[in-house]
């Protein structure tokens, strides 16, 4: 009987998993080494909303980066990335969290579980959002020693008043607090709505802020030579860190940010120096997206970038 030749898979069909990983629900059961959440929150976000369908749009732009189970060919390295990872299904899509609509504390409760049930059986998390306020329960469901690594224009670093605590601008004052967060470096910053009283506090609770004009003096080294050479390090990418005309489906982007070539150095210096247990891509807007879906495409791109170039590392294999 002749063979059935393989699908071709093209990337308008089948169902959307990240980079078509199997889909894996029993969170309990999982053999993989990464697991890619979805947080498809964006009630932390106080302007405008529609970051809840970050998580759906990024998965589907994934599926344009591969056709089969050979990973991803970088041309100016010749390298190929991922390959072995899908081939042995070490890469899993569970799906997304539980989203529980007006009670922001119930949801990040159940971002918070489904978190530290993955790190409990080693995963390596991949959160793909959703509004910037989802880093606080993420980081939450970690409990070893951790050094997070913040990419933003923005310092998310508003003091609490009128009872807000929860929104995309408290994430990291929030986060700051946990006892097992032991360093927090913030990068790209650049945007003239961060207020002084934030750079203030923030510097004032030991976190080491690197704005747009020092990233660009130093370059990613000088991000990661303060940090400890083999740690456990938490990255959260705000896709606002690059620069406005790249990002039209962010509501929140600022100019003089970042080109996608310094954003991919800097990937490369941190899966170089740190162990990275996990990695949040936050801000995609799917509503105020071109045509193209160019903002989804590039949150995917610099998921399965990063995710290639950790995994590539031998600490990590």
């Amino acid at each position: 009987m002749r063979a059935e030749p393989p699908r071709l898979n093209m990337p308008f069909t089948g169902v959307p998993s990240f980079l078509r990983a199997p889909i894996e629900h029993e969170l309990g059961s999982l053999s993989a080494r990464v697991a890619v959440l979805g947080v498809p929150v964006d009630e932390g976000s106080p302007f405008m909303p529609g970051a809840r369908f970050g998580p759906r749009s990024i998965r589907e732009h994934s599926l344009r980066f591969v056709s089969d189970e050979d990973g991803y060919f970088d041309p100016s390295s010749r390298t190929r990335y991922l390959a072995s990872d899908l081939r042995e299904h070490r890469i899993v899509d569970v799906g997304d969290a539980d989203v529980l609509p007006t009670n922001i504390e119930g949801t990040f409760r159940n971002v918070t579980d489904a978190v530290s049930t993955l790190i409990g059986l080693g995963r390596l998390v991949v959160v793909l959002g959703g509004d910037h306020s989802l880093t606080y329960p993420v980081v939450r469901g970690y409990s070893s020693p951790l050094h997070v690594v913040h990419l933003d224009a923005h310092l998310d670093y508003m003091p609490f008043v009128h009872g807000m605590r929860f929104t995309n601008q408290h994430a990291f004052r929030q986060l700051r607090r946990l006892t097992h967060v032991e360093t927090l470096t913030q990068v790209g910053i650049r945007s003239i709505r961060n207020t002084e009283r934030m750079l203030t506090d923030s510097e004032r609770d030991g976190n080491r802020v690197i704005t747009m004009d020092a990233f660009r003096g130093g370059g990613p080294l000088a991000v990661v030579a303060d940090l400890p050479t083999g740690a456990d390090c938490y990255v959260s990418i705000d896709i606002d860190v690059l620069d406005m005309p790249l990002v039209p489906g962010c509501v929140s982007a600022e100019p003089e940010g970042m080109q996608y070539g310094e954003l991919r150095a800097l990937f490369t210096a941190l899966a170089a120096r740190m162990h990275v247990v996990g990695f949040d891509v936050v801000e995609v807007n799917p509503l105020l997206d071109v045509g193209t879906g160019a903002t989804s495409y590039l949150a995917a791109h610099m998921v399965v970038e990063f995710l290639g170039r950790i995994l590539a590392e031998p600490s990590d294999r």
